[in-house]
């Protein structure tokens, strides 16, 4: 294959540009959601009327997790105006529409330390995502770049919930709920996470199955059983190349977690024992997300 031809972008300011708008860039967003880096969503509204308080630009949805994106666009630089109207939109949008997670996304051509550092802030507070878009000119073609500066605070590990860790169950408990054949599946999963470290054993609470080590929870991935199976969580950052191998697997694929960043698979013993060497090798990237000794 011949080599391609090198071609030095050259940076636009879309603010500047007497041809570009911001209705151009929501234009490009909305023929193509996937430009933003926030998964697969599907555009619902633009220009939303909000009551009393002007328009959204943009209202995106993830349909798997019926998870909404509050979207406020801006070409230039971010300012206070803009910060205002992202989390005051995002606050309407939630408040009509409780049935949904909401997430304030916050778009500018440029986000400088002093906004990136006021807009941190509210981070913890409430979901919101600050991403700064830049125009490059490459040859006769303009092409838009959309970089994720602060994305929305991480949850902790499930261990760290208060309620699951003030309610501890028991094997028996889970035997009654699911069933003896589905928790002892749960012990089968166990065998794969003691070849990453022997010490780790089960830890029954109310919600899920998940491992400790030393005494203490380490929930790198958790188990629940059901009556005929069991639902696998590894804790593992969402990506494509992800997604289509255990589509490619057949294993029974539930909707990814956001809020706790898990993959979820609905395992029988038949899959486990079909599906070995794949489950180690995910519940292996899981232990070394959750260690820090990921590639």
């Amino acid at each position: 294959m011949a080599a391609l031809a090198y071609t030095k972008p050259e940076r636009v300011s879309l603010k500047a540009h007497p041809e570009y708008s911001e209705k151009w860039v929501e234009d490009k967003i909305s023929e193509d959601t996937s430009i933003l880096g926030l998964g697969d969503l599907v555009l619902r509204d633009r220009q939303r009327p909000q009551p009393g308080a002007g328009r959204l630009d943009l209202l995106l949805q993830d349909l798997d997790s019926k998870r909404r994106y509050e979207v406020e666009l801006q070409l230039g630089a971010t300012d206070e105006a803009h910060i205002i109207r992202t989390i005051e939109y995002w606050d309407i949008e939630r408040k009509r529409y409780p049935q949904y997670e909401h997430c304030a996304v916050l778009i500018a051509e440029n986000i400088t330390s002093r906004f990136l550092n006021v807009v941190s802030l509210f981070n913890g507070a409430m979901p919101l995502i600050a991403i700064q878009m830049q125009a490059y000119q490459v040859g006769t073609h303009l092409t838009l770049i959309f970089t994720k500066v602060m994305d929305e605070l991480k949850r902790g590990f499930v261990d760290d919930d208060e309620i699951a860790a003030a309610a501890p169950t028991t094997r028996a408990d889970w035997e009654k709920r699911g069933s003896k054949a589905t928790v002892a599946l749960a012990d089968d999963l166990l065998g794969m996470a003691k070849e990453l470290d022997p010490t780790f054993e089960l830890k029954y609470n109310k919600f899920y199955i998940g491992l400790a080590r030393d005494g203490k929870p380490f929930n790198f991935v958790t188990f629940t059983p059901r009556k005929t199976s069991i639902v696998f969580e590894p804790r593992i950052e969402k990506s494509d190349e992800l997604d289509n191998t255990i589509n490619d697997s057949g294993l029974d694929s539930l909707s990814y977690d956001k809020q706790w960043g898990r993959y979820r698979m609905r395992l029988t013993k038949s899959d486990i024992q079909k599906h070995e060497s794949f489950l180690k090798t995910i519940m292996k990237s899981a232990f070394d997300a959750g260690t820090g000794t990921a590639a």
